[in-house]
């Protein structure tokens, strides 16, 4: 995988007719894939580090997460500091659905998700659009078939309850078209998974998720060759498990097109995956071209 240009936001005017996919004539299809999470866009959703010694909280930023994850309580600024898997009062309890009692105690009325899409909505639109937000809307404008596969925790009627919030606030023209949602850290959703004794980390769920949405894509829409999926994602053990599993995709479906676009660092690279080679193209002007043949 290369990674050799950089770029920064991408825009697009917000005023565009409906398009027929590339491939409508050969009833072929294109899909995608979504991180949330910096991605889709910037939550102002903490993490909580506890202090090894003390059990102090301190709360950071997804984005620090991504940066810092496999070093903490190793090294670093946080080697002081230890991760806790509780749901309730862990290190990501607010990228979980909490139950009502504790909503009321908090004084929300929804559920923190989608307290938080209400949130980034009062700041502008540069603060809180992730790289893939263009492409998200003009996925969601043409009403191609999207999944979501994001590490939070939530339901996936909590995750379009927050989605829905753009749609209300004419942030987004309408509901997108979900083939599927993946909240992988859900409970329920590791076991949809096949992960049972629940050891898969995140970047393997969200591999078998990705297998599972291409799966649902030719059972909802058929098989055809020319078929095109692609998946934005912004943390690097993630995407290279994604550029892994996207590899034997392309050997169990040789035909149809298989894309990689990494938003990591700012970068908006994309990765077309064949069965020899991977050929990579930063994306300097628009994102309309997501999906064509490099």
């Amino acid at each position: 995988m290369e990674n050799n240009l950089r770029k920064g936001q991408l825009e697009l005017g917000m005023q565009r007719a409906r398009e027929k996919d590339r491939n409508h004539h050969l009833g072929g299809r294109s899909f995608y894939f979504f991180d949330f999470d910096d991605n889709i866009a910037f939550l102002t959703t903490p993490l909580v580090l506890f202090h090894k010694k003390t059990d102090q909280e301190l709360h950071i930023s997804s984005g620090e997460w991504a940066k810092a994850h496999s070093l903490i309580g190793l090294s670093g600024i946080y080697q002081d500091y230890e991760i806790r898997f509780d749901d309730r009062i862990g290190t990501f309890r607010y990228f979980r659905d909490q139950e009502l009692s504790e909503l009321e105690r908090l004084g929300y009325e929804h559920q923190i998700f989608v307290k938080d899409v209400k949130d980034i909505l009062k700041f502008p639109d540069f603060d809180w659009k992730g790289p893939s937000w263009e492409c998200f809307y003009h996925a969601t404008f043409n009403q191609r078939p999207i999944s979501v596969i994001t590490a939070r925790g939530h339901s996936a009627e909590t995750l379009k309850e927050g989605i829905r919030i753009f749609v209300e606030n004419k942030v987004l023209p309408l509901e997108p078209n979900y083939l599927s949602l993946f909240a992988v850290s859900n409970n329920q959703t590791r076991l949809e998974l096949g992960d049972d004794q629940f050891i898969m980390n995140t970047a393997q769920l969200k591999q078998k998720a990705i297998r599972a949405s291409v799966e649902r894509a030719v059972e909802i829409y058929g098989y055809n060759d020319h078929h095109r999926f692609g998946m934005s994602d912004d943390d690097p053990k993630n995407l290279q498990l994604i550029y892994d599993e996207m590899k034997r995709l392309k050997s169990d479906y040789p035909q149809m097109s298989f894309f990689l676009i990494e938003t990591h660092n700012g970068d908006f690279i994309k990765h077309e995956i064949t069965l020899s080679s991977t050929q990579s193209i930063v994306l300097s002007h628009h994102q309309l071209s997501l999906f064509e043949t490099l």
